[in-house]
């Protein structure tokens, strides 16, 4: 489904809500669901004014919290003090890679692990449901910039 599909199932679900169509959450909805990455709040509120949207933080929040209601959008937490967001699409389960330095978050599927966890929740008496693997590091490009010596942030 293109980017406008998605975001007139949004106005839609706003319809059905009974809440109003505005430019705000318009504006926030087309950067949320017209992203390939995974957006903290306050880097939708940066891309919406970037497009000339006079959006106040409150607003953001509110809208996202509503586009997670609607199931449009999912929310990720990498363990770094705020939550990031991304559209829901019908992909195949996945793991993260978060760069400590840059922010960067990288998607990838490994069916090794697949099978490993599997096997891991199956050795201990477990049926597994889902899991979730979130790897903490520093991307090339922060390695390559540092001269390789870039450090996790906090390491001596």
């Amino acid at each position: 489904m293109s980017d406008r599909g998605v975001v007139e199932r949004f106005v839609a679900y706003l319809r059905d809500q009974n809440l109003p169509v505005t430019a705000q959450r318009l504006a926030i909805a087309e950067v949320v669901l017209g992203s390939d990455r995974h957006l903290s709040a306050e880097e939708v509120a940066q891309a919406v004014a970037t497009r000339g949207t006079a959006v106040g933080t409150a607003t953001v929040y509110r809208t996202i919290d509503t586009l997670l209601e609607s199931g449009l959008v999912v929310e990720r937490d990498f363990g770094e003090g705020f939550r990031r967001f991304e559209p829901a699409r019908d992909i195949p389960h996945h793991e993260h890679l978060v760069c400590t330095q840059c922010g960067r978050v990288e998607e990838f599927r490994d069916e090794r692990l697949e099978r490993m966890t599997t096997i891991v929740a199956e050795s201990r008496g477990f049926a597994r449901h889902r899991h979730r693997l979130v790897i903490h590091g520093i991307c090339a490009s922060c390695q390559r910039g540092a001269g390789g010596s870039a450090r996790i942030r906090g390491d001596a």
